[in-house]
Order: C-alpha cells, then sequence, then structure tokens
C-alpha cells in the first residue's frame, strides 16, 4: 500500500492510518505517541497530506484500544520506538475518562436498544391477543 498522493486526490485517513500501522510498530501496538509525532511522519513520508494525516492521527488517538494504552502507560514513543518523553498523570486520568465516559454511553445505548426491543414484544403481544380474540374462527 502506498501513501503517495497528488495535489488533487488527498489520501483517505483510514487508507493512511493502515499505512502508519503497517509501517511502524508505534502505530500497530497503539503506543503511547511522542508529542508532536506528526512532525516525525512528514519526515518519513512528505508526500502525505497534513489534513490527510490529522484525521488519521484523531482518529488512531481516540481509539479505545490507543486510550487504553495511555491510561496504563509511562512512555511515550517516537516512530523508531525510541522513548520521547513521559506519559504524564493528567495524560492517564484523561485517558480514564475518556474511557469511562465511553463505555457509560455505550451501556446508555444498550440499555435503550433493550427496551425498545422489549416494547415491541409486548406490542406483538397485544396484537397477537387482540387478533386471537377478534379474529375469524
Amino acid at each position: 500500500m502506498t501513501t503517495e498522493t497528488t495535489p488533487d486526490k488527498p489520501v483517505d485517513a483510514r487508507t493512511l492510518l493502515k499505512d502508519l500501522q503497517a509501517r511502524f510498530d508505534v502505530f500497530r501496538n497503539f503506543s503511547p505517541l511522542a508529542i508532536g509525532i506528526d512532525k516525525q511522519v512528514f519526515a518519513q513520508l512528505p508526500e502525505v497530506s497534513k489534513k490527510s494525516l490529522r484525521l488519521a492521527m484523531r482518529s488512531h488517538t481516540i481509539s479505545t484500544r490507543y486510550l487504553k494504552e495511555m491510561e496504563k502507560g509511562s512512555v511515550r514513543l517516537n516512530l523508531d520506538g525510541s522513548p520521547a518523553g513521559e506519559v504524564t498523570d493528567e495524560n492517564r486520568q484523561h485517558a480514564a475518562e475518556q474511557l469511562k465516559e465511553r463505555f457509560k454511553k455505550q451501556a446508555e445505548q444498550r440499555k435503550v436498544a433493550q427496551e425498545e426491543v422489549r416494547a415491541e414484544q409486548r406490542r406483538q403481544e397485544k396484537l397477537n391477543q387482540l387478533a386471537e380474540k377478534f379474529g375469524r374462527k
């Protein structure tokens, strides 16, 4: 897969992210990334558009796997895997809050979906009862 682009055909952010994951262990392993790692990516892949990289990085850094790694991580890494600073307590706390909020929303969505299924089942039961009561025999 290549990330080469022409000015009129930017790379899709998902495609770029898959390419980054194929090329670099820090992306593939969802390791905490160095601050400013986008500059390192541009140095290695100058043909990448800033917009595509920004979107790919956003998608990567809000993923559940990345947030879990940030929550338990202690060292940020450069593209080559070398240490590039620490993951601060504030960074870990932010990741934990994001995960907690995400899981809470997912639980709420599941609850609403289950309630909708139960309501539909009740409606079907009532319709069946009415059909039995008033149906022709």
